[in-house]
């Protein structure tokens, strides 16, 4: 791949609107180019700072006043004039404006975080999605325990420990290497009967740990894999997810 493909492919991959396939040719890229890897990082930051840092004006109850009412009039069967073809556009977007403020405070309450955790649980919820639209959400096949960490060395900082939980009903499939915001972070893949879970291991810092994150019949819990911070995600009931993250959680150090 080249640059100027992965330029074309940059805000779709930072969408998490590419497909498992082409995500991958485009980390390989990125493993290979600094210029798009910076690419990616100014464009998180342009991220960061229009959600932490852009202005916030509440609307003059004169104009909240004229849309309420706009809203509320009956319609007329008429041809617009120009004038009010604006200001009907103009109300559309104000009340698209601040139903959007409504959603993203809902989100935030929802997750119980900030910011920065807010985006970390849409990462790790997007992630797992892209990887089950995948033709195969692993890079590395194996339940053989001793197999998935050695294969993660040299790919990323430091291998997560990895166990095999098979008797306990959750069996290791494999892992992968995925994207976390810009961080690259390994995925160890489990399967418990029909449901696919996959256990994000991350650099330590934001904790996603507290009540579950739940999205369209999936769920987002925070764990602990050796000592590094984790966060699984799969549509497991709560008391499957439950008793998987108590698991990893007695994991030790270490093989």
């Amino acid at each position: 791949m080249d640059c100027k493909t992965a330029s074309d492919l940059l805000p779709l991959y930072f969408d998490g609107e590419l497909d498992r396939a082409t995500s991958r040719d485009f980390e390989a890229h990125l493993d290979a180019c600094a210029a798009c890897r910076n690419a990616l990082v100014e464009l998180d930051t342009v991220r960061q700072a229009l959600r932490n840092d852009a202005a916030r004006h509440r609307a003059p109850e004169a104009l909240r006043s004229r849309i309420e009412n706009a809203a509320t009039a009956p319609v007329v069967t008429r041809l617009p004039r120009p004038r009010s073809t604006w200001m009907a556009l103009a109300a559309s977007w104000v009340l698209a404006f601040v139903a959007g403020g409504i959603t993203l405070a809902a989100w935030n309450h929802g997750s119980g975080s900030g910011g920065e955790e807010t985006q970390l649980t849409r990462d790790l919820f997007a992630s797992h999605w892209r990887s089950l639209a995948a033709a195969s959400p692993i890079d590395v096949v194996s339940t053989d325990q001793h197999t998935v960490k050695p294969w993660f060395a040299g790919k990323i900082a430091v291998s997560p420990t990895v166990r095999d939980y098979t008797e306990q009903g959750y069996a290791l499939i494999g892992g992968r290497i995925d994207y976390v915001g810009t961080e690259r972070v390994p995925v160890l893949v489990y399967r418990h009967g029909k449901h696919l879970i996959d256990v994000f291991v991350l650099p330590a810092a934001p904790s996603t740990s507290g009540i579950p994150v739940r999205r369209q019949g999936y769920v987002l819990e925070g764990a602990s894999v050796g000592g590094q911070a984790a966060a699984i995600v799969s549509d497991m009931d709560e008391a499957e997810l439950t008793r998987f993250r108590d698991l990893l959680n007695a994991s030790g150090r270490g093989d």
